[in-house]
């Protein structure tokens, strides 16, 4: 009973923790601007099917798309089994799904075989990052945290894949023994080969067998509270954000209510715009200024780096990062949702997105060319950020460079971004 009673408190502490965070993000992605993005309900299910669900997106780049399918599968078909350890930890039983009899040896199986292949791929994770230091999980932005964050998730998981496989060989040997309430049930094809490194002591074994088996559940209660902290919340946003994509072309921008309807008015006198229902910003200059899909984006990031490889102005030596922008859009969030907690709502401590975490000059190096977009597995958009950072400097400030300055003129002056007057437009025409 005392195991029974501290499993179900420290259950129940994960879970309210968890909640606690949780409730706390969506608070943030609530802070950005309303959009719809129900439409097309058909597409939006498609799209995370095959994207989030089906990592179409991952697959790109074989070595590392199949090893993150090992991972993805492993973790989400071995955790099938929490449920079983949860059951027994709360009412003292053992392995209560053993009735299920064949079936429960072909799931323990299949179990084990995902831990594996889980092994395997944080391996490979962990020598890409580690002994070959890949350029794409370096930059400016991948400061301590982040580079400490990726390895700490890897290590977590090589910990809680080993503490099930120890686990079950513990118990497979207990069974071979017949030891108690060790009922012969499951399957071990990965474990059985752990045997002969275990003691044949029984004690030892159920002490082996009992320490991984709590090690194994407060890990994974404790893996998810770290993952509200972490990069690694994407296992839940990913299906989400998926679903919310912007499925219009890529190139495709969005106009802004409020200029559509001056232009509209300009161009018929008789158009009446709709009154105003609340006086906003042209574009953004901080996280409220986003919209909420923007946000969860952020929120969303893998920083994994690929948006980042494949950006022709970062390529070419700008200072343009996409990731850096997820990153700082992130980083800005969580400072405002800090403020809320401590201050309140509305509080103005004085920064903003935009020049207190990204630069004029990041904006300004996009060429707005959507390769990032296109590269994220999980159809982030970070272009969609830096269009409205632009939009604000453009429209609210008048802040550009002087080459956009000069094309601004010629297009009010001239219909066009070059400095020729519209008569001597055909003049290359008429030479001789």
């Amino acid at each position: 009973m005392i195991a029974q009673i501290i499993f179900s408190i420290a259950l129940l502490t994960a879970v309210i923790l968890f909640s606690i965070q949780v409730k706390k993000i969506i608070r943030n992605i609530n802070l950005g601007k309303d959009t719809n993005r129900s439409d097309r309900p058909k597409e939006r299910w498609l799209t995370m099917a095959k994207v989030a669900l089906g990592q179409s997106k991952m697959v790109v780049r074989p070595v590392a798309g199949i090893m993150h399918i090992f991972v993805y599968l492993g973790f989400v078909i071995i955790n099938l089994e929490v449920l079983e350890i949860i059951i027994d930890g709360v009412f003292g039983t053992h392995r209560i799904f053993s009735f299920l009899g064949s079936f429960y040896s072909f799931l323990i199986a299949s179990f084990e075989i995902l831990a594996l292949l889980v092994l395997v791929g944080v391996i490979v994770f962990l020598a890409r990052r580690v002994v070959l230091g890949l350029k794409r999980f370096s930059g400016v932005e991948m400061t301590a945290w982040p580079k400490s964050d990726a390895i700490y998730i890897l290590v977590i998981e090589v910990l809680l894949m080993s503490a099930f496989l120890t686990m079950n060989a513990a118990d497979y040997k207990l069974q071979l023994a017949g030891y108690s309430h060790y009922l012969t049930a499951g399957s071990f094809p990965v474990s059985q080969y752990l045997l002969g490194l275990l003691p044949n002591s029984t004690e030892s074994l159920v002490f082996i067998e009992r320490a991984c088996w709590w090690f194994h559940i407060l890990g994974i209660l404790a893996f998810l509270n770290y993952l509200p902290f972490s990069k690694h919340f994407h296992i839940i946003l990913a299906f989400p954000n998926t679903w919310y994509s912007n499925l219009n072309a890529k190139g495709r921008f969005n106009n802004m209510t409020s200029v559509t309807n001056e232009v509209k008015a300009m161009l018929d006198p008789s158009f009446t715009p709709p009154a105003a229902t609340e006086i906003g910003r042209f574009g953004a200059k901080d996280v409220q200024d986003l919209n909420w899909v923007q946000l969860m984006n952020a929120y969303t990031c893998t920083e994994c780096g690929r948006c980042t490889s494949v950006c022709p102005a970062n390529q070419t030596g700008k200072l343009l990062s996409p990731r850096k922008i997820m990153m700082d859009t992130r980083d800005r969030l969580e400072e405002v949702g800090k403020n809320t907690d401590k201050h309140g709502k509305g509080y103005d401590d004085g920064k903003s997105l935009l020049d207190d975490y990204i630069t004029r000059e990041e904006i300004w190096a996009c060429t707005t060319c959507n390769a990032c977009t296109e590269a994220c597995p999980v159809n982030i958009d970070p272009l969609s950020i830096i269009v409205d950072l632009r939009r604000y400097a453009v429209m609210e400030e008048s802040n550009v460079t002087g080459s956009l300055n000069a094309m601004f003129s010629n297009v009010e002056n001239n219909g066009a971004p070059w400095k020729y007057s519209p008569a001597d437009r055909l003049n290359w025409a008429n030479k001789d």
